[in-house]
């Protein structure tokens, strides 16, 4: 049997006192994990798991948790608290999954110079929209890609590795059009590097909206009849 570290013990203390100040039975037995597929759970026996990260959250997050797991909480009572506990960043504080490394593809020379320009484009929209807070994450070009414009590829641990855009959308739409799909991937980007999900949710268009681009999975770019 493994032994818990007197850290993990110390933490295990200090979060079920905190849960008790904000309304925690006590009567209910805790238990802490470093497991990110689930967050909070009551076993059949009616033991609270949640994960150790919650040790640093913010006692509105510890109360969302007490009204998440309290026996007769309403159902939309309920889902609020669920959103705000999970918006807490526990793997920011402990994350136990070996991370993968990743080996970069060297580009082709005549990619070069675009590579080299979608950096430049990166680097000005982090600023504009981002003040700057996104990593300067690797940036490709790819031929294979044929129906998609762009994507991002994060590792284990859900951070971002490269943001690739297709070759084909880069020369058949032009770099207004690519500006716009970048600008979507760096969304999911700020989504992984703040510890939310990446998806297309309510986070995702509300935070596409803000920088002003389509707040959606997929677009269809529109572009222009040639006339004779």
């Amino acid at each position: 049997m493994k032994r818990q570290s007197e850290s993990f013990l110390a933490d295990s203390w200090l979060l079920k006192r905190r849960l008790r100040e904000v309304g925690l039975s006590a009567t209910r037995e805790v238990q802490l994990h470093e497991n990110l597929r689930v967050m909070v759970s009551i076993t059949g026996s009616g033991v609270l798991r949640l994960h150790r990260g919650y040790v640093y959250a913010t006692d509105e997050v510890l109360k969302a948790i007490v009204v998440f797991v309290t026996p007769g909480t309403k159902r939309r009572e309920a889902s609020r608290a669920r959103a705000t506990l999970l918006s807490f960043p526990v793997s920011k504080f402990f994350d136990s999954r070996p991370v993968r490394k990743v080996r970069p593809t060297k580009p082709r020379p005549e990619d070069v110079e675009d590579i080299r320009r979608l950096g430049r484009l990166h680097a000005e929209l982090n600023q504009l929209h981002f003040d700057s807070r996104l990593s300067d994450v690797p940036l490709r070009i790819s031929r294979r890609m044929r129906r998609k414009l762009g994507e991002i590829t994060l590792d284990e641990n859900d951070r971002p590795t490269v943001i690739t855009i297709g070759r084909l959308h880069l020369d058949r739409d032009g770099w207004k059009q690519v500006s716009i799909t970048l600008l979507h991937e760096m969304v999911h980007q700020w989504q992984a590097e703040t510890g939310r999900a990446v998806d297309h949710g309510k986070v995702f268009r509300k935070k596409a909206t803000e920088v002003g681009i389509p707040a959606a999975a997929s677009r269809r770019v529109l572009r222009k009849r040639k006339t004779a």
